[in-house]
């Protein structure tokens, strides 16, 4: 009974979200759509500096340059999950393997790049989805929902359940809208330095649902609340016998004892029989005690389900703001350039408005109580980049992102390590008017079975991009690109009920981008 009370805490364990999405665990830097077309920006001379290589910016000349970008993002997350207690669902087909998947879509992700360069000072504001956004839902659940009914179902074994049914869904929703105000001072012909300001504005929701909980029985299946009920009935009539029962045996023990007392007052031999009687006496004494404290910790076992009587209803919104120093420094050596960037840690703290009103007997609930504030930081991210310009026509380009990802509030080291990503990429100049680009990106997290749930989770992996730019005018370019993600897969170890989970991803971003210079 005692595992009833450890998995019935953890059907809600999962809602522990912490939604992250493509370049470290919460900043995106999918900020435009020539960063689609080769994501080894780092270095590049682009309106896109704006947020790849602020610096950068003030070597595309002076006046006013603008890029205006749309993305349509999806993302399929995919859990393979192994377990014996599966085989006990009804609609399960007494297998031992489920898969959930959730789909994460982003049908319309905005981004604004604009710059106004004057004699040596480059004027720079950004706005994008920095940290990610979406809509992540699994409707089937995830498998900490469907593994914590199925051991409550093992463990009522003793009052007659065979197995168990249910309906769940999880849903997360999550936008970081981040707005970049810097200036970028160009020290001499080969070298410009940055400073700005990133404000970070975070708004998620979260859902989450159990219900219509089913035991099967050997009659059928039973609504949980029912047999609830019925297995209650069971133990306190139980006990009730129990205590019935031990009010005899007392009798009789405290009987056989005065017969013993009174022969041997009398002197007379206490006979075998009265000694064997009082040693089975009290023989059965201690198996009802015994059985009585199994049938008392049931009791607290089932009261540990009454929260689940009505099931699971999770609703939970959460919003939060952090503003953070962005510095950078570009160097321009001949046909070579070079550029590093370096972001603050941004300090975040969401604060709930939740259905969770008081602190749950669920304690994995209580992140989500009204009014309370949840570590979600962002962490600081060191970028270096280089371009080579092979050919007026050919340039190639390669970047390192480190994430101080251990740095922030909400991770330690038992859960993860910092994580990189390596980058790179080339463009070519078909002709004055078209421009074609390619580049990959490997992402590797250093991720632990720690930091790892059933939804909010990332693995490493292999990205691909390439495009096209065309120049419509002198002062207009169109660009279009399609970006996809490989992942890899993570083996989380078996947990303490014995499920083994593994993990990955899917995600394709296609975008559609025009720069302006005025």
């Amino acid at each position: 009974m005692k595992k009833i009370r450890l998995c019935c805490l953890t059907i809600m364990a999962a809602v522990n979200v912490m939604n992250a999405w493509a370049g470290g665990l919460l900043t995106n830097t999918n900020q435009n759509i020539e960063f689609l077309r080769n994501p080894a920006r780092d270095a590049a001379i682009g309106i896109d500096g704006v947020y790849s290589n602020p610096a950068g910016v003030l070597f595309l000349g002076e006046g006013f340059h603008l890029s205006l970008n749309i993305q349509n993002a999806h993302q399929t997350r995919t859990v393979s999950s192994w377990s014996d207690l599966y085989k006990l669902g009804i609609n399960n087909n007494n297998s031992n393997f489920k898969e959930f998947e959730g789909e994460a879509d982003a049908p319309i992700i905005p981004s604004i790049q604009a710059a106004y360069n004057k004699g040596k000072w480059s004027y720079q504001f950004g706005f994008a989805i920095t940290g990610g956004g979406g809509k992540c839902t699994f409707d089937y659940g995830i498998p900490t929902f469907e593994s914590s009914i199925a051991i409550i179902s093992s463990q009522l074994g003793a009052f007659g359940a065979t197995g168990y049914d249910m309906n769940a869904f999880m849903e997360g929703r999550q936008y970081y809208f981040g707005f970049t105000a810097g200036a970028a001072y160009k020290v001499n012909e080969n070298l410009s330095v940055y400073g700005g300001l990133r404000l970070l504005y975070g708004n998620a929701s979260y859902k989450a649902k159990v219900d219509n909980i089913k035991v099967n029985t050997a009659n059928g299946a039973v609504a949980f609340d029912k047999f609830l009920d019925a297995a209650n009935q069971t133990v306190e009539g139980g006990l009730a016998q129990i205590a019935e029962k031990l009010l005899l045996v007392e009798g009789g023990i405290a009987q056989v004892q005065q017969d013993i007392a009174q022969n041997e007052a009398a002197g007379v031999p206490v006979l075998e029989e009265l000694t064997g009687k009082l040693a089975e006496l009290q023989a059965t004494r201690q198996q009802l005690v015994a059985t009585q404290e199994t049938l008392k910790g049931a009791e607290g076992s089932l009261n540990q389900l009454e929260p689940y009587r009505e099931g699971v209803n999770l609703m939970c919104d959460q919003t939060a703001w952090g503003v953070a120093p962005i510095i950078g420094i570009d160097y321009k050596l001949g046909k070579l350039n070079l550029a590093a960037k370096y972001e603050f840690k941004t300090r975040m703290r969401m604060k709930n408005k939740s259905t969770v009103k008081e602190a749950s007997l669920i304690s994995a609930v209580n992140k989500f109580k009204d009014g309370e504030k949840v570590d979600e930081d962002s962490p600081a991210l060191l970028t270096i980049g280089a371009q080579y310009e092979i050919l007026p026509s050919l340039r190639v380009m390669a970047g390192w992102h480190h994430y101080f990802d251990v740095d922030t509030k909400q991770y330690t080291k038992d859960m993860l390590g910092d994580s990189n990503e390596y980058l790179f990429g080339a463009e070519y100049d078909i002709c004055k008017k078209l421009q074609i680009s390619a580049g990959m990106q490997r992402t590797a997290y250093n991720l632990k079975d720690a930091g790892i749930n059933d939804i909010s989770f990332n693995v490493s992996s292999y990205s691909y991009g390439f495009g096209i730019g065309y120049n419509v005018t002198d002062k207009i370019q169109v660009n279009a690109a399609w970006f996809q993600t490989l992942y890899d897969d993570y083996d989380k170890a078996p947990d303490a009920i014995g499920v083994k989970n593994s993990f990955t991803r899917t995600n394709r971003v296609i975008g559609l981008g025009v720069n302006f210079t005025l």
